[in-house]
């Protein structure tokens, strides 16, 4: 993940650089003179050359300073700590929602090959992978809250602010693992021990859900793990369509407003809170397929 997080805060620092706009006069205001504007870039180190102020921001960072905010003059971690719980429950619940429906479709998909239930799990998906999440989070808005007035528009003071945003970013996830599902369960349940372990009469549960699955599930947790990251670090489209105070309506503020620390630090929070999940992914796959753990310890032994 190091080099990760140093090539992304380097591609950022470069962009925000390039980005139009001074720092110093959109904090003073339009109509500031000038020499106040030089007096402010000169304190906040603008005037230095590119690869002086990148070095200095790593090497603040690596001592725990992400520096502070141009518009609210807070340091961005406690920015950062006000606004990520609104996104992290955005996207918990999606992917919590896609997990529940997706895979059980998928499996029935599988297991009825062919069928109605099949074909018509498989056209809802492809219906559901083409929709955009704010487009589906519009027409929700319109008819449980315009319409019916069941769910609050925006807002996240409450659980139900979060069920709309959080159906709107799934329907595309949950489309996405129903496929998944469905295509890994295929190649698996034509092995050669699948028509052994019925021969041996056993179960048909226990053929899908154990024999089945358990090894199906390890392309699908990776796509769960995917998605979780793309979730947070996609949830601002969102977050303006249901006006959620979070995560990625502080990047837009902050592009914007051409604050370059808190850009650069809430890009770079979301990057890493993904490669921690992709981490636990991995580490989860010992769990699911015991082959896997039996390759380290033989690795370890050698």
């Amino acid at each position: 993940m190091v080099p990760v997080i140093l090539g992304l805060s380097f591609i950022l620092f470069s962009i925000m650089e390039l980005t139009p706009g001074d720092p110093a006069r959109a904090m003073l205001g339009e109509y500031a003179p000038q020499e106040e504007v030089e007096q402010l870039r000169e304190q906040m180190g603008l005037n230095d050359p590119f690869f002086v102020r990148y070095w200095r921001y790593v090497w603040n960072a690596l001592h725990g300073d992400f520096g502070v905010s141009y518009r609210t003059n807070i340091p961005t971690v406690t920015e950062i700590k006000n606004r990520f719980p609104a996104t992290l429950k955005i996207a918990f619940f999606a992917v919590l929602i896609a997990v529940i429906l997706g895979i059980p479709v998928g499996i029935i998909s599988a297991v009825k090959q062919y069928s109605a239930i099949d074909i018509s799990s498989m056209v809802s998906a492809l219906l559901f992978t083409s929709i955009p999440p704010f487009w589906l989070g519009l027409l929700m808005i319109l008819l449980f809250s315009v319409k019916l007035h069941i769910l609050p528009a925006v807002g996240s003071e409450t659980w139900k602010h979060f069920i709309m945003p959080a159906i709107a970013m799934a329907a595309a996830q949950m489309a996405t693992l129903v496929r998944m599902t469905r295509s890994t369960m295929l190649e698996v349940i034509r092995q050669d021990y699948i028509r052994t372990a019925k021969a041996k009469g056993a179960a048909p549960a226990r053929v899908i859900f154990i024999h089945s699955l358990q090894n199906a599930l390890l392309p699908v947790v990776t796509a769960v793990g995917i998605s979780f990251s793309n979730l947070l670090g996609g949830a601002l489209i969102i977050e303006n369509v249901f006006g959620i105070s979070g995560l990625g309506t502080l990047m837009v503020e902050s592009v914007t407003g051409k604050d370059s620390p808190m850009l650069i630090s809430s890009v770079l929070f979301a990057a890493l809170v993904g490669g921690f999940v992709n981490l636990g992914v991995d580490l989860l796959y010992t769990f699911i397929d015991p082959r896997v753990k039996s390759q380290y310890l033989k690795r370890g032994a050698k």
